[in-house]
């Protein structure tokens, strides 16, 4: 059974298997080595992102992810008074919340055992690898939603980049005290100049260029914890390895 990897959060990630997104080129990246699976839900907040966690991450599952990101924020973040506001959720809320998220993931992944072929990435399995950081910005959601909706656009902005600022600044914060790494995508994005138009189709969701901020970024933290595509072995030989004769013998895998 090949290892897992798994991306849990809203939109962005329920969206990273469209054509030229973030997730399928992981699931290129790791072609082979290991299964990437989506568990993206599209308006959700962290609050109610709690309630799939056992669902999501079984206490009982008989093998831990190898690796999960956790990528949420943008609804959290919705500006309470708003059109948005069901999904707002108050910052500390906020920053509680994927607290409890990590801590069930951690509490499985210490409950569970482990593939016997998995002992190199022991380590790995045990702890969660990346929190990532969404952004949002208000002057960039809402013309492209005008040109869309016309008069029934909302006439004021629903989130602010100020404030999706605050919701990053919390997530990072608790990355460092809880010792797992983090990607601040809040900040990284605004390095570029004109990263509002180059990596946001709407003000909030990616654009090509966008999903391969993330796609790097997640693949650089993998590989500085050692979770590196190249350093991981086939699920089953490669064709240059079987012996036609005897093809048989390329297929005996060996038990630890």
């Amino acid at each position: 059974m090949r290892p897992q990897i798994v991306l849990f959060g809203d939109s962005i990630t329920q969206q990273s298997f469209s054509l030229g997104a973030w997730g399928a080129a992981l699931a290129d990246t790791f072609s082979r080595k290991a299964d990437v699976l989506v568990r993206g839900y599209g308006g959700y907040n962290t609050r109610w992102a709690l309630f799939l966690l056992h669902h999501i991450f079984p206490l009982d599952a008989a093998t831990p992810p190898l690796a999960v990101t956790i990528f949420f924020g943008a609804n959290d973040a919705a500006l309470s008074g708003r059109t948005s506001e069901r999904q707002h959720v108050p910052v500390e809320e906020y920053k509680e919340n994927l607290r409890k998220i990590v801590h069930h993931i951690k509490c499985k992944c210490a409950s569970s055992i482990s593939c016997s072929w998995s002992t190199l990435f022991r380590r790995l399995v045990l702890s969660p690898q990346s929190i990532a950081i969404l952004i949002a910005l208000h002057d960039c959601r809402n013309a492209p939603i005008r040109s869309l909706y016309g008069d029934k656009a909302m006439k004021l902005p629903e989130r602010t980049n100020e404030v999706t600022g605050l919701y990053a600044k919390q997530c990072i914060e608790l990355a460092e005290e809880l010792g797992i790494p983090s990607i601040n995508l809040w900040s990284k994005m605004q390095e570029t100049d004109g990263w509002q138009k180059k990596f946001l189709n709407d003000g909030l969701h990616l654009t090509p260029e966008g999903n391969e901020v993330v796609h790097l970024e997640v693949t650089r933290i993998f590989a500085e914890l050692g979770l590196s595509p190249t350093e991981m072995p086939l699920d089953f030989p490669h064709h240059s390895k079987i012996d036609p004769e005897t093809p048989e013998k390329a297929f005996q895998i060996k038990c630890e």
